[in-house]
């Protein structure tokens, strides 16, 4: 049930900060093992990733489809020294974007 979620995620998840939206390879954040939610546009991935960090506005969501347009990047427990750290990353949705033609050509 949610409650258990919300209870599993709040010990597993002590801190969470935004760290990067990347584009490409260059622009990927230093390497750490990664946690990553794919799917559908509009499903909630954005969605999920604020239930588990217990905050509302880390990860912008939307009504509109498409407005994930790069790989974010958030930091799991980053100031653990136990080596409990690492990255929840929020992947584009795949399928309809409400976007201008213009910008789905450069995709």
């Amino acid at each position: 049930d949610a409650e258990t979620l919300e209870f599993l995620s709040n010990a597993a998840v002590r801190q969470i900060e935004f760290v990067k939206g990347a584009v490409s390879v260059d622009t990927l954040p230093d390497p750490l093992p990664e946690a990553c939610f794919a799917g559908r546009s509009n499903v909630g991935k954005s969605s999920l990733v604020n239930m588990l960090s217990n905050r509302k506005k880390l990860a912008f969501s939307s009504k509109t489809p498409g407005k994930t347009q790069q790989f974010n990047y958030f930091v799991v427990n980053g100031q653990d020294d136990v080596g409990n750290k690492f990255h929840l990353v929020d992947l584009p949705g795949v399928g309809y974007a409400k976007v201008p033609v213009a910008v789905r050509r450069e995709w």
